[in-house]
């Protein structure tokens, strides 16, 4: 990303920086700004003040006087307790997950957002921060709509208001419903734009208001003497429905009447309630748990406060709550609870205490959810996650208030109220808040299961037992809820999710991802044993050495499609001795590399060592290169002649300077930017360029890889092989594979099913069920001596049929007569070692330029090189006489068997 928050990357678990007394004791040290110069803290809030009062508020919001009785009237007793304790079990989960995260590193500002972008990368964080930014904004319309709804109850000017006290002065509506909650949003823009430390100092003035009340309501239970009323509702068609209710006081006949359920119709929504509508409001209680956390950019020491304060805040109201079921359910009957959301009012011995407790809960929690969402807004940002659209919302001012994420989310918040009722909006609420939640659970179960010697909490109260039960309960209550809000949710989630793999947002944070699969990947090669491999299943695992990317990037295109999902490396060998260098210039070198292998496209490793020589060096990586079973079987190699070769890099558009801005804006490249990338790699060799190795030391790897036992295969000509690059559409359909399984340097041999020629063929197959090779026609050559007195070239020719009718190769057969060409060949009885006669060379030659001059690539059979090192420019001029002007061509010379006939 272009905006990268350095504190966040210099080191720790998940790209937290850990800092001295973060974990253990609070630092009264000022932090300094990256230039060194002394800057003001903003991290001014301890435990009390910028945890537990703005949670406890949070939680209380408008659920604590205004919803209340609504649970208890419509559930009863025992589902409204059912429903607090299953609410509250989901919360709790998802804060020991909180708590763990939060004391294993530094946490900066953006809560929530924070600790699950730097856990499970900016994917899947930025899209949960995102719908939590959402949730957020969400539940600040849902409180300002509650607190109007107090307003009107008791200031409405309807005639026919529940209450016959107040001063009935405001006219009512759905407009001005939206009036009066606009004024209240504008209120709260003005507060936030003061700043939070302002709202943290005053919110615990409002809670001390708001426990007042409390109070108020408890002593008024006893105090106040049983009442009855009559409520009064305005029904459509301007009817007007009247219900009787009563406040019994403590009453066992009314605690016994209210302990089943009983669901009847909402008079603010029209509709009948049930478990899941009722929950849906009633959690809305629980969504306060990271009121706390959101505000970790203003703590002093947020990986301390933010569990001590989180787990005290939630005990708190959970005993509160519990508390005021039973009380309403033990003095008030079922009509009054369902029929008037404010009935506390009513029964309190002061109406104004409940009234001025209803204002400040809703407005304290309405401020606090537009400054955690502008945290959160602020930390996405930051990170440039969304581009352009989010940018300005990185601004702040002099004091380092987000005021312009403050004015989005006022905007956004804005829009909620126009739903007009606090039920309506609800369950899309409830559910917002539960994908966040279950997200946080899976950050902290990812983090667990990944088992990073770095994760180490100072809060143990976890495991990923309690994770994995926090992500099945959230789900689960979501879909209780409402089906459609939730999977319209997680739809959205997995757009967001697309839209930021698309960007490609790569940061230096440390990937959750990158940990699993190190976890699950060490796991699974330890079950592959070598020992149970079975030829059935073999394929080709291939180590490809490069010299030079600049002139070698058609083979490595080729060799990708080869590999028929098997292991790929790129190996290369720099000449050096460490002994005199002062650092091991390899190591320097890995990005590159894999920056290379990007930008083609291809599913390949890279492996680089240091020698003295190309020779050792490559018997290294034979050796050392892939993990138990993921090892190489088939070494490749370009082919060693004199042609100068042609720089790939000045043929493809993704290696010219014209693409250089294309998709690299906004990218973390790892250091490695296109210039960079081709001011690496050398230029490609001129023909009066000095060769890295001689023909002695070429043919002593392939005699080598064979001593390995390692197929060993020698591409010729492959910068002339065309559509292997991923942009291309050839699909292979007027494509030709020509495969000569026969040794044409031994014109006596007449064996075509040894273990060299079956190689030959499998590769050919293999190469045939590859993506762009999948619909190219295969042929294969027999070389017969049509002219002998032996005609066995008849029954070897329908033993070979048969052979590929039981191999299950489809492929078309051509006999080829070359008695003129063996003709040439002066010493059919001598020693394989004695050279072969130029006249015959060339005559082989001409035969494959007439039988396969057509062909995209050819497959011949490559002879064992020979024994003596002083033959060995002879063996290369051979295959080089054989090979010359074919065009792409794979000389394979096999030792794995590598066929099975048998099921």
């Amino acid at each position: 990303m272009s905006t990268e928050r350095t504190p966040l990357i210099t080191s720790g678990v998940c790209g937290l920086t850990v800092t001295s007394g973060a974990c253990g004791a609070e630092s009264d040290a000022t932090p300094e700004t990256n230039s060194g110069s002394p800057s003001k803290d903003p991290r001014k809030l301890n435990t009390f003040f910028g945890v537990m009062v703005p949670t406890i508020l949070s939680m209380f919001s408008i659920v604590l006087f205004l919803r209340s009785g609504f649970v208890v009237g419509h559930a009863g007793l025992l589902q409204g307790l059912l429903m607090l304790i299953v609410a509250y079990t989901i919360i709790s989960l998802t804060i020991l997950s909180i708590c763990a995260i939060s004391t294993n590193g530094a946490i900066q500002g953006g809560g929530a957002y924070y600790m699950i972008s730097r856990s499970l990368g900016p994917e899947f964080g930025g899209s949960i921060g995102l719908m939590f930014f959402l949730a957020k904004v969400c539940a600040c319309g849902e409180y300002v709509l509650g607190l109007v709804e107090a307003i009107l109850d008791v200031f409405g000017s309807d005639p026919e208001s529940s209450l016959s006290g107040g001063v009935h002065v405001l006219p009512q509506g759905y407009w001005y419903t939206v009036l009066y909650s606009s004024v209240v949003l504008l209120l709260c823009l003005l507060v936030c734009l003061v700043g939070a430390h302002i709202y943290s100092r005053t919110a615990f003035v409002i809670l001390l208001v708001v426990t007042v009340s409390l109070l108020s309501i408890f002593i008024s239970s006893v105090a106040v003497k049983p009442r009855d009323f009559v409520i009064t509702h305005q029904r459509s068609g301007n009817q007007t429905v009247h219900y009787n209710a009563s406040y019994t006081g403590f009453n066992a006949t009314t605690l016994r009447n209210n302990l089943g359920s009983g669901y009847a119709l909402d008079y603010s929504t029209r509709s009948v309630m049930s478990f899941a509508t009722v929950f849906a409001v009633m959690f809305t209680s629980c969504t306060g748990i990271m009121a706390g956390a959101n505000m970790s950019g203003e703590l002093k020491t947020p990986s301390i406060s933010i569990p001590k304060g989180t787990i005290v805040a939630v005990f708190y109201t959970f005993t509160v709550y519990a508390l005021l079921f039973i009380l309403v359910s033990a003095t008030c009957d079922r009509t009054l609870l369902i029929q008037d959301y404010g009935f506390l009012q009513k029964i309190n011995i002061w109406p104004p205490f409940v009234t001025i407790g209803i204002y400040c809960a809703s407005l304290s929690a309405a401020m606090c959810t537009m400054i955690g969402a502008s945290r959160i807004l602020h930390a996405l940002a930051l990170d440039d996650l969304f581009g352009l659209p989010l940018a300005p919302a990185a601004i702040t001012s002099s004091s380092g208030n987000p005021w312009v994420a403050v004015l989005y989310t006022w905007g956004l918040a804005q829009c909620v109220v126009f739903a007009g009722e606090l039920n309506a909006i609800a369950s899309l609420v409830t559910v917002f808040y539960l994908l966040a939640y279950a997200a946080v659970d899976l950050a902290c179960l990812a983090l667990e299961w990944a088992s990073a010697p770095n994760f180490r909490p100072t809060f143990q109260l976890f495991s990923w037992h309690t994770c994995l039960l926090g992500i099945l309960s959230c789900l689960v209550m979501m879909f209780v809820i409402n089906p459609v809000y939730s999977s319209g949710s997680i739809v959205l989630l997995l757009l967001l999710l697309l839209f930021l793999h698309y960007r490609s947002p790569t940061s230096s944070w440390g990937y959750i991802s990158q940990a699993l699969i190190f976890h699950q990947v060490r796991k699974y090669l330890l079950m592959l044993d070598v020992r149970k491999d079975h030829v059935k299943f073999w394929r080709p695992q291939v180590l490809l050495m490069v010299a030079n990317p600049r002139s070698s990037c058609q083979l490595i295109l080729f060799v990708n499609q080869l590999k028929k999902g098997g292991l790929f490396v790129l190996g290369h060998v720099q000449l050096g001795d460490l002994d005199t260098l002062p650092s091991d210039p390899v190591q320097q070198q890995y990005n590159f590399w894999l920056s290379l292998v990007d930008k083609l496209g291809v599913k390949a490793f890279v492996d680089l060592t240091l020698s003295l020589s190309v020779r050792q060096g490559t018997q290294h990586l034979l050796r050392i290169t892939g993990l138990g079973g993921m090892k190489p079987n088939t070494l490749v190699l370009g082919f060693y002649d004199s042609c100068t070769p042609e720089d790939f890099f000045l043929q493809d558009t993704a290696f010219c300077d014209s693409s250089v801005g294309q998709g690299t804006e906004g990218e973390y490249n790892f250091g490695v930017d296109l210039p960079s990338l081709q001011a690496h790699f050398p230029p490609v060799r001129h023909v009066e360029s000095p060769r890295w190795l001689s023909p002695e030391e070429y043919v002593g790897i392939v005699s080598d890889a064979i001593k390995m036992s390692k197929n060993v295969c020698l591409a010729r000509y492959f910068f002339q092989l065309e559509g292997e690059g991923k942009d291309s559409k050839v699909d292979g359909s007027e494509r030709t594979i020509d495969v000569w399984p026969l040794n044409l340097f031994q014109p006596g041999s007449r064996d075509y099913e040894d273990v060299c020629s079956l190689f030959l063929l499998q590769m050919a197959c293999v190469l045939n069920m590859s993506n762009k090779w999948r619909h190219a026609r295969m042929r294969i050559f027999l070389n017969v001596e049509t002219e002998s007195s032996d005609q066995g070239w008849v029954v070897n020719e329908e033993t070979f049929r048969e052979l590929l009718r039981k191999l299950r190769i489809r492929a078309s057969i051509k006999i080829v007569p070359w008695d003129s060409v063996v003709q040439h060949h002066s010493h059919p009885d001598e020693e394989p070692t004695r050279a072969l006669s130029k006249g015959f060379l060339s005559a082989v030659n001409c035969m494959l330029m007439e039988h396969s001059s057509q062909a995209a690539v050819r497959f011949l059979y490559l002879p064992r090189p020979p024994a003596h090192h002083s033959q060995s420019q002879q063996y290369l001029a051979e295959v080089e006489a054989v090979t010359n002007s074919l065009g792409p061509t794979l000389l394979i010379h096999g030792v794995t068997p590598v066929t099975y006939t048998d099921l």
